[in-house]
């Protein structure tokens, strides 16, 4: 399927216009177009299914983000979040990118790690060498439990054994599983496979295996996006796009070397990732996890994206990061806006919509710098905020947008000032 990712005039449509435009490029049924039309569509007997305890569901609003190009092909993004600026930011620096070549990606395969941890040894080192040397059967055995996915040409690849000599509990032995899980998360499968391998490996070291589970630094299993945008691409009206690269870095600069910067420069990143993961059923808080254990991988919590300038003088952004997300299994299957998501971003892998996720983050961590580069963070961000004051304050129906745009145009986005307007629109 091939689509235009441009969106335009996408903020000025109704939802009702949006949704249309969608279903056209998308090529959306029917049943997919009622299904996205409607409130509540994860059904309650569905979401009783999926967790416990359920007593009812909770919506987001779902967005759009536009513009997008990866790789050469035109990708729209749906996002599921609650913030406002998010899909605005994405999408148009998104269109700057587009102009100049669009996003290029790439990523490992879909690798993930099962921890099988021992304890109760006194010759670790001997222990690591028995496990070693058994390599083939305990992969043998590990794969056995799983003959979809040795069919579907993933399964467990190899293992490897770390050595912890002296911890508080004694020496401890932990043996990973390296598993390649194909476009599945893969949690329930390698805990499957920590599981099924805990009594050889409690007969090989004469230990006791305690904790079977994966590891969600999912360091096996990168995705990676990279940019480049002109100084001509950047300029706008007040500034350079000479002068506006130079900010960038040294907001980037900024995050690479203060942790308490870089927490707040890496958030924007997940300003990006998350609602993506959220939209497609994804385990996001797998991926928040991941995502910050990378960014402190050497030892010091620093920025998950780079940002440099060329021999040209072109700004040149980058990110490389785990993406452990999945296409099958979970709440991926069983959601049906999860499934209208892939759907409408066409990816045919795992890999594809991790390298999707990233480039969106990569977009969004642009956004943020430039702005707080330029007339700083809060202008825009507080413009699209607007609306929620406005509803805040009161106002329905054509109030909002009216509320909205003069709490913009002064500056001054206050609950108190949109009701000082409200009263006064209506005693118009």
């Amino acid at each position: 399927m091939t689509i235009n990712s441009r969106l335009p005039n996408f903020r000025s449509l109704t939802p009702a216009q949006r949704l249309a435009h969608i279903a056209t490029a998308c090529k959306l049924n029917e049943q997919d177009v009622a299904l996205l039309a409607k409130p509540g569509a994860l059904d309650l007997q569905r979401a009783d299914g999926m967790i416990e305890n359920v007593i009812a569901t909770f919506e987001l609003p779902m967005g759009v983000a536009g513009n997008f190009t990866i790789n050469g092909k035109d990708v729209l993004v749906p996002m599921v979040v609650e913030e406002p600026s998010v899909l605005a930011a994405a999408s148009f620096m998104a269109k700057l990118v587009r102009d100049c070549g669009g996003f290029e990606t790439s990523s490992t395969g879909p690798i993930m790690r099962a921890q099988v941890q021992i304890l109760g040894v006194t010759d670790p080192y001997g222990a690591r060498m028995a496990l070693l040397k058994h390599r083939d059967e305990i992969i043998e055995l590990a794969n056995g439990r799983d003959k979809i996915l040795i069919g579907l040409g993933g399964g467990c690849r190899d293992i490897e054994v770390h050595v912890f000599p002296d911890t508080a509990r004694g020496p401890m032995v932990v043996m990973h599983l390296i598993v390649d899980v194909r476009d599945a998360m893969g949690a329930n499968t390698v805990n499957t496979m920590a599981e099924s391998v805990a009594p050889l490996a409690e007969k090989l070291t004469g230990g006791q295996v305690r904790l079977r589970i994966l590891s969600n630094l999912a360091d096996l299993r990168l995705a990676r996006a990279r940019l480049r945008l002109t100084p001509e691409a950047l300029t706008t009206e007040a500034r350079s796009g000479a002068e506006i690269i130079e900010g960038i870095i040294d907001a980037y600069t900024f995050a690479a070397v203060d942790p308490y910067r870089a927490a707040t420069h890496n958030k924007g990143i997940m300003n990006g990732i998350d609602p993506i993961i959220v939209a497609t059923g994804n385990d996001w808080r797998a991926v928040e996890a991941g995502a910050h254990a990378w960014a402190s991988r050497r030892g010091r919590y620093t920025s998950l994206s780079t940002w440099e300038k060329d021999t040209q003088g072109a700004l040149v952004g980058t990110i490389e990061m785990p993406m452990p997300v999945g296409l099958v299994g979970g709440a991926t299957k069983t959601h049906p806006l999860a499934q209208l998501a892939l759907k409408i971003m066409d990816v045919k892998s795992a890999q594809e919509l991790g390298e999707v996720a990233v480039a969106v983050g990569l977009a969004q961590n642009l956004g943020a710098l430039r702005a707080l580069a330029t007339e700083g963070i809060q202008r825009g961000h507080m413009a699209l905020h607007a609306r929620n004051i406005a509803m805040v304050a009161g106002a329905v129906g054509d109030e909002i947008d009216t509320i909205a745009r003069q709490l913009a145009a002064d500056h001054d986005v206050r609950t108190d000032r949109a009701v000082e307007l409200l009263k006064a629109l209506r005693g118009q």
